[in-house]
């Protein structure tokens, strides 16, 4: 019978753990300087990356709901302009309709050099209307 011998260096073993440990421990440290993020991956922190992801989730929204907003404002300015100018062309529409009441001062030529400018005023505010 042969007896065969197992010789173990358990300084070895022990030196090469140490050394794997290490070189892993190295490895995400510099994942972590690389990425600029404490957590890579779901071995990093499981709980912790399910509370960023959600968060995250969270800033996404939020910054949807930034754009929407910007959105609704412009919405509200251009029709905030098409108002003004409606006002406008329809307070020149009642300064012109005074001014041809008074018939006394006015004669044709005058009224229906009016009356060209309210029709062309109500075109504008059509064209207004229309496009807004």
């Amino acid at each position: 019978m042969a007896l065969t011998r197992i010789n173990n260096n358990i300084s070895a073993i022990n030196a090469n753990r140490n050394l794997r440990t290490t070189s892993n421990d190295l490895s995400k440290s510099l994942e972590r300087l690389s990425s600029g993020l404490r957590i890579n991956r779901a071995s990093d922190d499981a709980a912790g990356l399910t509370i960023s992801e959600n968060l995250r989730a969270q800033i996404n929204g939020l910054n949807r709901a930034v754009d929407n907003a910007s959105d609704a404002i412009n919405l509200v300015n251009t029709a905030e302009g098409a108002l003004i100018e409606t006002t406008s062309r329809l307070q020149r529409i009642r300064v012109l309709a005074i001014q041809a009441a008074n018939s006394g001062t006015n004669d044709s030529v005058a009224l229906q050099a009016i009356q060209d400018e309210i029709e062309t005023s109500i075109q504008e505010i059509t064209r207004i209307a229309d496009t807004t």
